[in-house]
């Protein structure tokens, strides 16, 4: 067998991958995702899966340096953009820059998941992130 008969498998890969982030299976996420980027290593549905998990680990500049890479090869990408929102809004010094992305993608994305997801996140960075002191703060104590 080779790779090429499994490309049709692609988004079964994909989405098994963020599945396995979210049961907490960063082995299992790791490998999907690179599966997909073999089948098809133009496609960048698999880094936003490899920023998603950096999101899941707290790993905040890797997150945002993942989506700055679909970012660069695909602008509109809605997902990307939410994700990295949510990533800037989590950092101590990228509250207004994460809020900004938030609030774009939930007043104009095209897809409704899209806006559903970037209200939720703006929705628990008002009710959790923005209360005093800050969990940044907490860590500075």
């Amino acid at each position: 067998m080779k790779a090429s008969d499994f490309k049709d498998d692609f988004a079964l890969f994909l989405e098994t991958g963020f599945i396995a982030i979210n049961q907490q299976d960063e082995k299992a996420a790791i490998k999907l995702f690179e599966c997909c980027e073999i089948l098809d290593p133009e496609n960048i549905l698999p880094k936003v899966g490899f920023g998603y998990l950096h999101i899941h680990k707290l790993e905040l500049n890797e997150a945002v340096k993942c989506f700055e890479e679909v970012l660069k090869k695909e602008s509109d990408n809605e997902m990307a953009k939410t994700f990295m929102g949510l990533s800037y809004s989590l950092m101590p010094n990228g509250l207004e820059k994460g809020e900004k992305l938030l609030l774009e993608m939930s007043k104009n994305a095209k897809e409704e998941t899209v806006k559903t997801l970037a209200d939720t996140a703006l929705d628990f960075v008002n009710r959790f992130v923005k209360l005093a002191p800050s969990p940044a703060e907490i860590k500075k104590k």
